[in-house]
């Protein structure tokens, strides 16, 4: 394929330099073409099948070619030709030889652009599949590029051929047919510039407008038959501009930034502010993992060089802790500070009951109903149980419902090696439960590297979690004595005592509690029996859609709810953002959806704007965590996309070595020869906090070479990201300038 490449560039390369060398462009000129025009006419009435074939062959050669004199052959077409023959002539030439063009830049050029700029591309590519059409048809109305260069820069991108010829073909009828229409008056045109008079060009700029105001319309008639059913009760007057449903992180950024706008906003919530990430999430997690960490590093307190570290543990008192400094985060979300900012906030159950009223149903039972011009739902998502028989019988727990515990179970079987699985199947273990984790998967953290999910694996086995990967969970049922079913392939050895100062203690015999469970996985047809205390469950969470009325309102509601590019439902002033929208369920990214939702709720009818998801980061609280932007090795080997792999060991690291941490690693993606970032995963110690440079330098074009000329605070994390930058730097070494410089050296030492 590389050997074809070179041969058609070679032959393209010949052709072109023959007509430049041999003058070719001289028959090409206005002034030839007038002298010549009784000629061609005369040679086409005696010979019309050969003239119109050499003729359409010439013009394909030009086109294919991107030789100047189109232009000139187009007008030599309506001369040779007339009006009829010569536009269908002209036509399909100029679109043979367009498709021609393309293609061999496809062939020539694709793939050193795609090794190049491979996550751009992919981008472009995106664009290409929704809206291609449509902008090349534009392009053609209204040659703002030339077209040459236009057929060059689509071969670049993913469009099909065959899309590319019609729309070429129809795009390019209307200029075809005013050049060829001028060319039959060949002997009276003076310059080129008489073909178009200021009145025709206002004629093709409005056909260049004349698509976006088709598709304006075409979504006017869409949102017009959307709206049908519920024509007649459309306000005439609206109570507010704004009414947000949810007052999680989506919710309670939505309505701050309506306030800000001074817009009229009323924000329901049923039950508590702040939604899950401050009341069963993120909040609560991490408060539970810090502790968890502490009683790690106090197990292991001879690695800091005290001998021994004396402690009692009461679970209780953890989760009194927990739930403390949930109350101290509380007033960040609570009503007082969001009526205090310029939001209406009501406590209740809200129903859409049509687009453009929103009901409240208060605890107390009273009702109202608001008129509004947009609605955003900003409901969150809940824990995904699976259909495992027996599972809500042992008391399943979830990420929303264990917070309420107050003895630590003994045996905890955790369902789900995703971020949330693997975060509290080692806070547990830590705390002193003996952990099994069950993924169906093959590994932990699909959606990380092999390395990482390697990595932490070994992480949660080190602290006592006992991992099983590819084993599906069949059902929970009362544990027995005896039974004919394999056992578990390790012992269930006791753990650490959690109300003793950490060292290994065996437990008051192995018999299992008269309340105890037992889990029945399969893997390979195999099954095994795992006992267990408590359940949890953490393999995913779903849209809480139910008992909005949406169904009501025809609105589909899945695993999340369908929206598009502008967060719009099929109701245009119905929007969604947060955990309900997916497609990435962070707490950061519904504040980032957020703007979106109130900026299009408020304003989309002068201008919308599409969701940007190209620089997302996300972080795994495991210890050491694990945090991620951009690319990994693994989504770019899928999507096709060449990278540069720069790895930077933290166990290198002088602070990560002074802090007893020196475990981890950074690795950067970039363009192949440039220090552009692709993405960035880092595994260690504060690697949250780390990727933040990486996200600023994605989301502002910054690459390594900026990094590297940071100063950095010695000795701190942070110097591990100027590290990896030197890494790529000194990968990337200008030898043979060096060699020079070497040899200046040795000269200037005589």
């Amino acid at each position: 394929m590389k050997g074809s490449r070179w041969i058609l560039l070679a032959v393209l390369a010949a052709l072109v330099a023959a007509f430049f060398a041999l003058d070719l462009g001289r028959f090409l000129s206005l002034e030839y073409l007038r002298g010549a025009q009784q000629e061609f006419s005369a040679l086409y009435a005696s010979k019309p099948v050969l003239v119109i074939g050499g003729f359409f062959a010439a013009y394909v050669a030009v086109t294919s070619l991107s030789l100047p004199g189109a232009t000139a052959m187009t007008l030599l077409g309506g001369a040779i030709f007339g009006l009829g023959v010569g536009t269908v002539v002209v036509s399909f030439a100029s679109t043979v030889g367009a498709t021609l063009a393309m293609l061999t830049a496809r062939h020539l050029l694709r793939g050193a652009v795609q090794a190049r700029f491979g996550a751009r591309l992919a981008e472009v590519d995106r664009g290409i599949a929704r809206e291609g059409a449509f902008y090349l048809f534009t392009l053609r109305l209204v040659p703002v590029l030339p077209f040459f260069a236009l057929n060059l820069l689509m071969g670049l991108t993913s469009m099909r051929a065959r899309t590319f010829a019609w729309v070429s073909q129809i795009g390019m009828l209307a200029g075809t047919v005013v050049y060829v229409n001028a060319g039959t008056q060949l002997a009276q045109l003076e310059s080129l510039g008489g073909i178009v008079s200021p009145g025709l060009l206002g004629a093709f700029a409005l056909l260049g407008v004349l698509p976006l105001l088709s598709r304006r319309l075409a979504a006017a008639v869409r949102a017009r038959r959307v709206y049908a059913r519920w024509a007649h009760r459309r306000p005439k007057r609206y109570d507010r501009n704004l009414v947000v449903i949810g007052a999680g992180a989506a919710g309670l950024v939505t309505s701050y930034i309506a306030a800000a706008v001074k817009a009229r906003v009323t924000l329901v919530e049923a039950h508590r502010m702040g939604g899950d990430c401050l009341n069963t999430g993120c909040v609560p997690s991490k408060a539970l993992i810090r502790t968890a960490t502490l009683v790690r590093q106090m197990r292991h307190a001879a690695d800091y060089g005290v001998a021994r570290a004396e402690f009692t543990l009461d679970f209780a008192q953890v989760m009194d802790r927990v739930a403390r400094v949930v109350r101290e985060i509380e007033p960040h979300d609570s009503v007082e500070r969001y009526r205090g900012l310029g939001v209406d906030v009501q406590q209740g159950r809200a129903r859409i009951v049509d687009p453009w009223h929103v009901e409240i149903r208060s605890d107390d039972g009273t009702t109202r109903t608001l008129s509004t011009r947009a609605i955003v739902v900003a409901t969150g998502a809940q824990p995904l149980l699976p259909p495992v028989p027996g599972l809500v019988e042992a008391g399943v727990l979830t990420s929303d419902t264990l917070w309420s515990l107050r003895a630590l179970p003994r045996r905890l079987v955790v369902l789900g090696g995703g971020p949330i699985g693997c975060e509290l199947a080692q806070a547990f273990a830590r705390l002193g439960a003996r952990v099994t984790l069950v993924e169906l998967a093959p590994r932990l953290l699909a959606r990380e590297d092999e390395d990482v999910s390697a990595f932490v694996r070994a992480r949660l086995e080190a602290d006592g979690v006992r991992v099983l990967t590819g084993h599906r969970a069949l059902r929970c049922e009362p544990a027995v004595v005896s039974s004919g079913l394999a056992a578990v392939a390790e012992p269930l050895v006791p753990g650490p005592d959690p109300t003793q100062d950490g060292s290994p203690a065996a437990a008051a015999g192995t018999g299992l509690p008269a309340e105890a469970w037992e889990l029945i996985a399969e893997r390979d047809g195999t099954q095994l029996r795992i006992p267990f205390d408590r359940v949890l469950c953490a393999v995913g969470r779903v849209a809480r859609l139910e008992g909005f009325g949406l169904e009501d309102l025809g609105i589909a509601t899945g695993r999340t709810l369908p929206v598009d590019e502008y967060l719009q439902t099929v109701y245009p002033n119905i929007l969604a953002c947060g955990d309900v929208a997916g497609p990435h369920q962070f707490t950061h990214v519904a504040a980032h959806q957020a703007w979106y939702a109130a900026v299009n709720g408020l304003f989309g009818m002068l201008r919308r704007f599409k969701a940007d998801y190209r620089v997302i980061p996300r972080c795994t609280y495991v210890d050491p965590e694990v945090a991620h932007v951009g690319l990994n090795e693994q989504e770019a080997r899928e999507r096709g996309i060449v990278f540069e792999l720069t790895r930077y060991g933290i166990d290198d690291l002088d602070r990560a070595i002074v802090d007893g941490a020196a475990c981890g690693w950074v690795k950067v993606l970039t363009e192949p020869g440039r220090d552009r970032i692709l993405g960035v995963t880092i595994v260690g110690a504060h690697a949250g906090d780390l990727l933040a440079e990486y996200v600023l330098a994605m989301k502002h074009g910054l690459g390594l070479n900026k990094i590297l000329a940071t100063i950095h605070t010695y000795p701190t994390w942070a110097e591990a990201n100027k590290y990896a930058a030197g890494e790529w730097k000194r990968a990337h070494q200008p030898h043979g300038l060096l060699r020079w410089v070497q040899r200046f050296h040795d000269w200037r030492r005589g």
